[in-house]
């Protein structure tokens, strides 16, 4: 499935998108944009999907995205399940010219234009960087639409300069909207839709018309990831967020999470977290 194109309306009188979302869940599909997006998720959980990458994101989570990444946050299974439960979101969406076409190309908007580039690998927001945007953020609500420019240009020009950030996708990864881009797309949203479960390297290559060796390669050079590697990732990714609910025992982890057998999962899970599945369950509860 390619990811869909969305085109957030401007409200009269603003030269970008500032809003807050408040849902039972997250429901937009895998989707992209022409603009550049800061993401701050105010209070919820679940699966961050951006471009190759796949992590757990919670309260607080921070990402600046450059355009045309594909991205899908897809919230725990309770949230879907349960009416009670309350989704919190707030974004903004910009695009190189709301200012103006050189307005970036200044002397003194040389720094943000470096990180307007460096997003385009997607960018995490962390530390002291983090608790700042997500401060101006929230408080942008309650202002005046001048004063939101002047806070967006406030949160882009203290970016510009922290170090608490680190990006997000591979250096391989293109985002630029092209066929060969919704290629890698589209096998990117099957194995997201799919990695719970079995998942045959011959299916996906046969659906681009590509022999296993020639998909490997294609693969490999958008991701700089083998195919299996990236598809454990997403699953060490799952487990993590199951061993930290609770819910489960170990050996029902490793088969919800599409391992196949418990000598894969120990070895997967601990080349990639650190330790083995028990000692990560141990730690996360006795410091929850």
């Amino acid at each position: 499935m390619r990811p869909q194109f969305h085109k957030l309306p401007l409200s009269s009188g603003a030269s970008f998108l500032y809003k807050t979302w408040e849902c039972n869940y997250f429901d937009k599909p895998w989707h992209f944009h022409k603009d550049y997006e800061l993401v701050l998720i105010e209070k919820t959980e679940g699966l961050r999907f951006i471009g190759d990458h796949v992590t757990n994101f919670k309260d607080g989570d921070l990402v600046l995205l450059g355009p045309n990444i594909p991205h899908l946050y897809r919230n725990d299974e309770q949230y879907y399940k349960n009416k009670g439960l309350v989704a919190k979101s707030v974004f903004i969406h910009f695009t190189d010219y709301f200012l103006g076409k050189s307005f970036f190309d200044l002397p003194e908007m040389k720094a943000v234009r470096k990180l307007l580039d460096k997003s385009s690998l997607g960018i995490e927001i962390r530390g002291r960087a983090n608790e700042y945007v997500r401060h101006k953020m929230i408080a942008m609500q309650d202002e005046t639409a001048t004063q939101r420019l002047l806070s967006l240009l406030q949160i882009l020009t203290y970016l510009s300069t922290s170090l608490d950030m680190a990006p997000i996708l591979s250096c391989g990864f293109t985002a630029s909207n092209s066929y060969d881009t919704d290629r890698i797309n589209e096998v990117l949203q099957f194995i997201m839709e799919n990695y719970t479960k079995e998942i045959y390297i011959e299916e996906i290559a046969s659906k681009l018309n590509m022999s296993i060796a020639s998909f490997s390669r294609y693969f490999k050079h958008h991701t700089r990831k083998t195919f299996s590697h990236y598809v454990t990732e997403i699953r060490i990714g799952h487990a993590c967020r199951l061993l930290m609910e609770n819910n489960y025992n170990i050996s029902e982890i490793c088969y919800l999470s599409g391992f196949d057998n418990l000598s894969n999962y120990y070895r997967h899970f601990k080349n990639q977290v650190g330790v083995n599945p028990k000692e990560y369950k141990k730690r996360f509860l006795a410091n929850a």
